[in-house]
């Protein structure tokens, strides 16, 4: 799902002007941003939350040529959803997404 994809269903149900819809998305995305970038996780009751995790350096290899590499560290964003998501396994958490239960 693309941010326009966002705003046409958005847009579906609300019938509010497109223009408007993208200035509200971009704000919420920039608000993520800002807030991750203050803190190294985002808290969406309901929903998730999104963390900055710091990634070590490990060794790697190249897999054009098989040779030993060193990965750098690095920071990540990880995903957890709440518990209004998770069921009894991955499968579950699908369905419960996809299906908007």
């Amino acid at each position: 799902m693309t941010k326009l994809d966002v705003i046409d269903i958005i847009y579906e149900k609300l019938n509010l002007p497109r223009k408007e819809i993208l200035k509200v998305v971009d704000s919420v995305f920039d608000i993520i941003r800002e807030a991750l970038q203050k803190k190294d996780e985002l808290i969406v009751s309901g929903f998730g939350d999104l963390i900055i995790r710091n990634k070590k350096a490990r060794r790697g290899r190249n897999p054009q040529t098989g040779s030993d590499i060193m990965i750098s560290p690095r920071r990540i964003l990880a995903f957890k959803p709440s518990m209004v998501f998770k069921g009894e396994d991955t499968g579950t958490f699908v369905q419960s997404v996809l299906c908007g239960h």
